[in-house]
């Protein structure tokens, strides 16, 4: 895979939208990250989709991401219930957002980056999010989110 040739659409370079990490007890990781970290809670959802709850925490202006993302199973055989089961808490995913998605994923697939979902699906707080298989960029589980919800 070639890398060198990689074009990222106006506005996605550099802008992480959220680091998502799988948490056991989505309540108890809530009351740390606000206590210990001082982070503000902006909400918490149920995506019944993916059988998960989450909550985003808002860091501070001026850190290069937007959120901190706390993903709770509601099913042990959902994919967060089997990534806690396999590796346990911890850093899930790195969300980036695209002003255009439809351009972000088209220059991913260009790069032969391949996709764990082909189409965009509604992830939490309304964003279409599209995952970036861990096998093309390096081992880590890349989302792209669109910037709007």
């Amino acid at each position: 895979m070639n890398f060198d040739d990689i074009k990222l659409p106006a506005g996605m370079a550099g802008n992480v939208d959220h680091v998502g990490i799988a948490v056991t007890n989505l309540d108890d990781a809530v009351k740390l990250y606000k206590g210990l970290l001082g982070l503000e809670l902006d909400g918490v959802e149920e995506v019944p989709r993916e059988k998960i709850r989450v909550a985003f925490l808002r860091l501070a202006k001026g850190s290069g991401i937007g959120h901190i993302e706390l993903l709770e199973a509601l099913d042990p055989d959902s994919n967060i219930g089997r990534f806690i089961a396999k590796k346990g808490p911890g850093l899930h995913h790195v969300a980036f957002a695209a002003d255009d998605m439809t351009q972000a994923l088209a220059n991913c697939r260009e790069a032969g980056i391949r996709l764990l979902n082909e189409e965009p699906v509604v992830g939490a707080h309304g964003k279409m999010v599209t995952f970036l298989h861990p096998k093309d960029t390096g081992g880590v589980l890349v989302e792209i989110c669109s910037a709007e919800h």
